[in-house]
């Protein structure tokens, strides 16, 4: 359990930096991805026990501490995406990269419109008619790259000889994104 811990938090802290210096590098305007959300539904989609919740509200907290304008805001959406995430995949039979992609989709866009709507008040969601274009533009980037993410990560669970066991996945070379 010691080595998950390890690879989400530099995972984590690779995505925040990438999160922050991308705006820099590139001209994406507010279609930023959400990495860190992408591994906060990885670990819900992959890793079911207490720990992982507490590395995703450690990761939500993570943002908080380097950008976030109210503690625990973000720990609190992050965590509450990993909490849907673990949700849909303890429903599904299967768990592939398009549940996964769908699930960075929507959970931007929960994420998003719950920080608004908490920091702001619902009046907040109804004063910008660019909102949901804005919100739509970065979870669609967001779901783009995941599968980038979720194959990175898999490729580092890989490494450290962290395979997935949940009763649903099997770690053939076919399916090499469950692993």
């Amino acid at each position: 359990m010691a080595r998950l811990v390890l690879l989400f938090a530099a995972a984590t802290l690779a995505a925040l930096a990438l999160q922050t210096m991308l705006p820099y590098w590139l001209p994406l305007g507010p279609f930023v991805p959400d990495l860190v959300l992408i591994l906060a539904v990885d670990l819900g989609m992959r890793h079911h026990s207490a720990i992982a919740a507490l590395m995703a509200f450690v990761m939500g907290y993570a943002i908080d501490a380097f950008s976030g304008t109210q503690i625990g805001l973000n720990a609190f959406m992050i965590t509450l995406v990993f909490l849907l995430a673990y949700e849909l995949s303890t429903q599904l039979l299967v768990t592939n990269v398009i549940v996964g992609v769908v699930a960075v989709f929507v959970g931007v866009i929960i994420k998003d419109l719950g920080s608004i709507a908490i920091s702001s008040g619902l009046a907040g969601l109804t004063g910008n008619p660019a909102l949901m274009r804005t919100l739509f533009g970065q979870a669609a980037v967001s779901a783009l790259l995941a599968p980038l993410v979720f194959a990175a990560m898999a490729r580092g669970k890989k490494v450290l000889g962290l395979l997935a066991t949940g009763r649903r996945e099997d770690n053939k070379s076919g399916r090499r994104w469950l692993t």
